[in-house]
């Protein structure tokens, strides 16, 4: 297979990418926006599916589609070529993801209908984190109430965090199945997994991605008695609510801004908030190590990925500022270095490698995708 059509499908946009399964090499890759807004030209996203195949007629035709979805609750523990029950399992699982599987199963149906000839493969966030132990993903509430309305922790970012776990151990030369790594995945959405033996264990997303760290402008953990207080005595109601947590908290409730760069700006000019937002932000961060750590008994590789992982030296380095005792430790001059590949930014022989590594979703993507379509 030479050319996996990677595409994933927003409520209206749709984001594509040409690209070679087996050497990584990207043909095309492009966004199409506003669909369905007028003055668009692009209707729908079957009419989104065709213009992005006409930007694409000089490389090679699709082999296959693979397609992002974000939920697979406890459906999916890989990727599923789709056909119409795969379909119709991903719209009951809209239930769980409201916001995210209706728009990605928009993106399949008109695939499917400009490309019936290839198969298509959905590939599930959730579905690498179903490894998760029964302890880990738990809730300790009412269990006939859980079982029934599917309430557990899911974990998301899979895609992402199976990739850099698996380039982590190559690019250090240690046994896959043999490897204890956390993966810091950094970005507007920011989620830990602890992974052992190339299986999370542990993540730090649960039931949707709200949970865990803090994030640009979603609240990561908080006492769930915080929003019975808020509704008591601020009077807000349950969008409100829903809205304030997912849209208007992280660094942006904290500061004004969910940008990490605006954030870091202002504290360099002595803002006292966006000081204390990163405060919050690396204390999250430590903690979620410190019980991955536990979890695992020991550890070979810590992993910064995403956009502010990948990019923000000041961030790694007072993240993980005092943690000598654990045996993570930053090199200065290493972590200054600016690149698009994996590379080590700890001191040669220190306990642990620190590690960065750029993620690419869309590959491991295609990859699925062709893992799941050979005969």
């Amino acid at each position: 297979m030479t050319a996996v059509f990677v595409l994933n499908a927003g409520s209206s946009s749709l984001k594509y990418q040409l690209v070679d399964p087996g050497t990584g090499a990207v043909h095309t890759s492009g966004t199409i926006e506003r669909i369905g807004e007028p003055g668009s030209g692009v209707p729908d996203h079957e009419a989104a599916v065709r213009s992005a195949l006409d930007r694409i007629e000089r490389g090679p035709r699709p082999d296959a589609c693979g397609h992002r979805v974000v939920h697979g609750g406890d459906r999916f523990d890989g990727p599923a070529v789709i056909d119409d029950g795969v379909e119709q399992a991903i719209e009951e699982l809209s239930a769980l993801a409201p916001l995210h599987n209706p728009a990605n199963l928009q993106g399949i149906r008109a695939a499917r209908a400009v490309l019936p000839d290839v198969p298509h493969v959905a590939v599930f966030d959730t579905a690498f984190h179903r490894t998760i132990p029964a302890a880990a993903a738990t809730y300790a509430i009412d269990a006939d109430l859980a079982e029934r309305y599917r309430v557990r922790r899911y974990g998301f970012h899979g895609t992402s965090h199976r990739f850099v776990s698996r380039a982590a151990a190559e690019f250090l030369r240690i046994p896959l199945e043999r490897s204890r790594i956390i993966v810091l995945h950094l970005g507007n959405g920011a989620s830990a997994c602890a992974v052992e033996g190339g299986r999370s264990i542990e993540t730090s997303m649960g039931m949707t991605p709200l949970e865990g760290l803090v994030m640009g402008t979603r609240s990561g953990d908080l006492d769930p008695a915080a929003l019975f207080h808020l509704h008591r005595q601020a009077g807000l109601g349950f969008e409100e609510l829903e809205t304030m947590l997912n849209r208007d908290s992280g660094l942006k409730g904290l500061t004004g801004s969910g940008d990490m760069r605006d954030v870091q700006a202002a504290a360099a000019e002595g803002d006292e908030r966006a000081e204390a937002a990163l405060a919050v932000y690396r204390h999250r961060i430590r903690r979620y190590i410190g019980a991955y750590l536990a979890h695992l008994g020991g550890l070979d590789a810590l992993v910064f990925t995403a956009g502010v992982g990948e990019n923000n030296s000041l961030l790694r380095r007072r993240t993980l500022a005092g943690l000598e005792h654990l045996g993570l430790v930053v090199d200065p001059d290493r972590n200054e270095v600016s690149s698009k590949e994996a590379r080590r930014i700890s001191p040669d022989g220190a306990p642990v490698a620190v590690l960065v590594v750029p993620t690419n979703e869309e590959l491991e993507i295609a990859r699925q995708t062709t893992e799941a379509t050979a005969v």
